[in-house]
């Protein structure tokens, strides 16, 4: 069992999907736990139901300024999770410019920005949420794959540049959040019903699944540099 009492854990993208299970978890282990949004809504229905114990914080990732403000004042934190992004998925003929520059600024300039300022305790950890796109290409989804790819890549430049500061990555792949609301209930069953036959663990990820590799990680003294591929096995069907 992970103990995380006395660690203070930032969660950027708390307020739902993967962040807000990250949150969840860190706290019941005993983590200071604060989330962080650009979403005032959301923050508030995520702290309705984390409860007490949890503090909050409007934070946009898309402004290097505003991430720069935001932990120029703060304590050093244990460990910061950066989960939340929001990007477009369509193939590159279908994609405007102005989507696609959007994508790569949330997902990767994001972490980018966040990696560039945070302040973070010698032996804590960095982590991000990537993607098995990285090196499973998927047509229709040729940014998606380019961005984590990306992001691969700088948190092991990130590893060798930030120590002792260690960094590390999961990439998941479909992951039953939020992020798919947009569709309806039905086709979205269906379409985790379609992905889950197509992967040899026989479903779709929920986000406890990538919370609890997130945690592992960042609790591991050992692990920095690390890609975790965690996607069901999609990668190798």
């Amino acid at each position: 069992m992970i103990d995380m009492s006395e660690q203070r854990v930032l969660v950027v993208g708390g307020s739902s999907g993967i962040g807000f299970a990250t949150a969840k978890l860190a706290k019941s282990l005993g983590a200071g736990v604060t989330i962080a949004s650009r979403s005032p809504e959301k923050l508030s229905t995520a702290m309705l139901k984390l409860g007490d114990g949890v503090q909050s914080s409007l934070l946009d990732v898309g402004s290097d300024d505003a991430v720069a403000k935001f932990f120029e004042d703060k304590e050093a934190w244990h460990h910061v999770i950066v989960t939340g992004s929001e990007v477009s998925m369509a193939a590159v003929r279908e994609l405007t410019m102005e989507s696609a520059y959007a994508a790569m600024n949330s997902k990767f300039w994001g972490f980018y920005r966040v990696a560039r300022h945070a302040r973070i305790s010698p032996g804590g950890s960095l982590g991000v949420i990537a993607g098995f796109l990285a090196t499973r290409p998927v047509a229709g989804r040729a940014l998606m794959g380019a961005i984590n790819g990306a992001l691969e890549s700088l948190v092991q430049g990130l590893a060798l540049e930030l120590k002792p500061v260690r960094v590390n990555a999961v990439s998941p792949a479909v992951v039953a959040t939020e992020m798919w609301s947009g569709m309806t209930e039905s086709a979205r069953a269906a379409m985790f019903e379609r992905v889950a036959a197509s992967y040899p663990a026989g479903r779709v990820a929920q986000p406890d699944d990538i919370a609890r590799q997130l945690l592992l990680l960042a609790c591991t003294p050992y692990a920095t540099g690390t890609i975790v591929t965690l996607d069901g096995g999609a990668s190798i069907a």
